[in-house]
């Protein structure tokens, strides 16, 4: 891969203006700031632009733009190379056909890694900038936010593969801090009951979802919950308070028949951006990530990438507005999920959202949807919104349970979308498809077939 790597390098060397195409999630801007601060850096003429998926009509246009070099990061796998007429790097993770090993392509699944929890796009990215320069070693506090956004640490509860390769740079050059702490999304910036609220990896019996019952659970154990007016966070709390509520959810979870594998998932690796401002949303690797999705989902992506480049004021502060109401989506799109209702089928269960949750987060909606108390978690769970111009957005996601049967969203996604003339793809357990609209039920009944077979090999 580092060889590789090395082989993107020179391309980009040896390239006077280069126009990068990235994906719109945390991962995709991340990897597009790694590769504009790299070209930047080298004093190359270059411009970015954000799609959601790459399509026939995208293709057509940058082949007519005639760059003289275009750089894929974090999408670009399932391209058709044989017939696209552009001269182009990839610096992707997603799954892509095993005939498309070709030099201009960085792609871990070329080399039997799986980039689905082993490194990122922002890392692939990442390695061809470091290749390019080793000075570029200070870019991996942004691989590690886009591993982050894809959920990377979920399965071990810490990075693993290439991006503990990539978290030793960040600690060699000063960029990067990892901590074994509560892995609950909002520790440096939630109220402490909020952050319980929100808890999902584990679900808390009792207190995920319920915001009075946190507030009560932390005056039974005496922790005091503001500093005059301020709500207190995580971070606030000194050692033998965050002991006694760990030790206290650990119980929770026991008693109520989680088991000891749910438990332990309280603790794990969190990653701390050293240059960084503690308590602010750009400090902790996992809420930067969620900054970023914040800003590219609602087409704002300029936001994001000023906010990666280095920008602590005007880009911060509009990127925190985004974030509020993000969050707000979010809410919003869970509530309305859960009153359309789950239909569950023989082999997955699904929702659609019609117009009532935006297609750029249903894929946030279905993962946070199937990590609740409220969806069962033993069948995969596909999530449909419609798009802007008329066609519906497929979002699949699955657990690591159904992969160990055999689930393989990725291909299942990418095979059934074909047959309806939409385009699809991603990771095994995490995958997204866009059709036309009108062929949902058609589309559930294939993919129902395919998921069948999986599981049942």
């Amino acid at each position: 891969m580092l060889k590789r790597a090395g082989e993107l390098a020179d391309i980009i060397r040896k390239s006077e203006e280069i126009h990068i195409v990235t994906h719109i999630d945390a991962d995709g801007i991340a990897a597009g700031a790694i590769a504009s601060q790299t070209l930047k850096r080298s004093g190359k003429e270059y411009s970015i632009e954000f799609v959601k998926q790459l399509d026939k009509n995208v293709l057509e246009r940058l082949k007519n733009e005639n760059h003289d070099l275009v750089w894929f990061t974090d999408l670009g796998s399932n391209i058709d190379f044989k017939s696209t007429d552009i001269n182009k790097i990839i610096t992707d993770h997603h799954v892509c056909p095993n005939d498309s090993n070709f030099s201009f392509h960085l792609n871990p699944h070329l080399f039997s890694i799986d980039g689905a929890n082993q490194i990122s796009g922002a890392g692939t990215t990442y390695l061809a900038s470091r290749s390019v320069d080793k000075k570029n070693m200070d870019l991996s506090s942004l691989a590690v936010v886009g591993a982050c956004g894809d959920i990377q640490d979920r399965q071990n509860c810490k990075l693993v593969g290439l991006n503990r390769d990539i978290l030793d740079d960040g600690k060699e050059v000063g960029v990067i801090e990892t901590k074994v702490d509560i892995r609950y999304f909002g520790r440096e910036t939630r109220p402490i009951y909020k952050m319980l609220q929100y808890s999902n990896d584990p679900i808390i019996p009792g207190l995920s979802g319920r915001e009075e019952a946190c507030i009560s659970f932390l005056q039974e154990l005496g922790i005091k919950m503001k500093d005059g007016d301020n709500w207190r966070k995580w971070i606030d709390l000194d050692k033998t308070e965050r002991r006694k509520i760990i030790s206290n959810l650990v119980e929770l979870l026991l008693t109520k028949g989680f088991g000891h594998k749910n438990a332990k998932r309280l603790i794990g690796e969190v990653y701390l951006l050293e240059k960084e401002q503690i308590g602010t949303e750009v400090h902790d690797a996992k809420e930067f990530a969620t900054l970023l999705n914040a800003t590219a989902r609602y087409g704002k992506p300029e936001v994001g990438i000023n906010v990666c480049l280095g920008d602590r004021d005007e880009w911060l502060k509009k990127a925190q507005s985004l974030l509020q109401g993000h969050r707000h989506n979010l809410v919003e799109g869970l509530q309305f999920a859960k009153e359309e209702g789950i239909v569950k089928r023989d082999y997955l269960q699904f929702f659609h959202a019609g117009n009532g949750i935006r297609d750029t987060i249903v894929g946030i909606v279905t993962n946070m949807l199937l990590n609740s108390e409220d969806v069962c978690s033993d069948l995969p769970l596909i999530g449909f919104a419609e798009t802007e111009n008329g066609d519906v957005k497929v979002s699949a996601r699955g657990t690591q349970e159904l992969l160990d049967k055999g689930l393989d969203l990725s291909f299942a996604l990418r095979k059934t979308s074909e047959k309806l003339g939409g385009v699809g793809g991603g990771h095994k357990i995490a995958a997204g498809a866009t059709i036309p609209k009108g062929k949902e039920k058609e589309f559930l009944e294939l993919l129902e077939i395919e998921i069948k077979n999986q599981l049942s090999k």
